[in-house]
């Protein structure tokens, strides 16, 4: 029997809704079904015990934290890249990345913390693997007025960060590393996220914009 505590479904349904994550995107980030997030989050099921370490860094605490309910939201998290923050100049489209937020300022400039959003209606993309690497591509116009400014693979360890140019292909390639996020950030729409696939299928999701 896994080791989880009674507290277990209800820490898992309000982080993650604390993340702004749905079962789905959750389950993908895992790689089980949104029916089994379902079950765990009401009570009728449990994740196995080969899920704790990937489930408590999509969730974004420690593992003590998941499986103890005991989420202290004070604990220092400086280290915890995937708590980390994106600030985009929007004169030059200079990009700063930061293990929190901070007061930054480019071109004069105050810049303040992207917010990221879950991949929604709009142009589509796809991570995929490809031997040892995701491979990142969206469908996404590339013109001088309207692009991609950069695509971002985040874990709980390290960060990666290619820049793009108008012009350019909306595409980027990283070393697979831990389960963590993708993000792509639109000059016009904003920074949005969808997470990797813990197996070897593609996960799909879209960019604003």
């Amino acid at each position: 029997m896994p080791p989880w505590q009674p507290t277990t479904s209800e820490t898992i349904k309000t982080l993650r809704e604390q993340r702004g994550l749905t079962q789905r995107a959750l389950a993908d980030a895992v790689g089980v079904t949104d029916k089994a997030v379902s079950k765990w989050e009401s009570g009728r099921g449990l994740p196995d015990i080969s899920l704790v370490e990937p489930l408590s860094a999509a969730l974004g605490v420690s593992v003590a934290e998941l499986l103890t309910g005991d989420v202290r939201q004070n604990a220092n998290r400086a280290g915890n890249l995937m708590r980390s923050k994106f600030y985009v100049c929007p004169i030059c489209g200079n990009v700063v990345y930061a293990l929190g937020e901070g007061s930054f300022s480019c071109c004069g400039v105050q810049l303040v913390p992207c917010e990221a959003e879950e991949a929604c209606d709009g142009h589509a993309v796809s991570v995929e693997r490809i031997e040892d690497e995701w491979y990142v591509t969206l469908d996404h116009p590339m013109q001088k007025d309207h692009f991609i400014s950069f695509i971002a693979y985040v874990t709980m360890d390290g960060a990666v960060l290619k820049k793009l140019y108008p012009e350019q292909e909306a595409a980027a390639r990283f070393r697979i590393g831990a389960s963590g996020v993708i993000y792509a950030y639109c000059n016009r729409h904003g920074l949005a996220r969808v997470h990797t696939p813990r197996r070897e299928r593609p996960a799909r999701g879209n960019i604003l914009g």
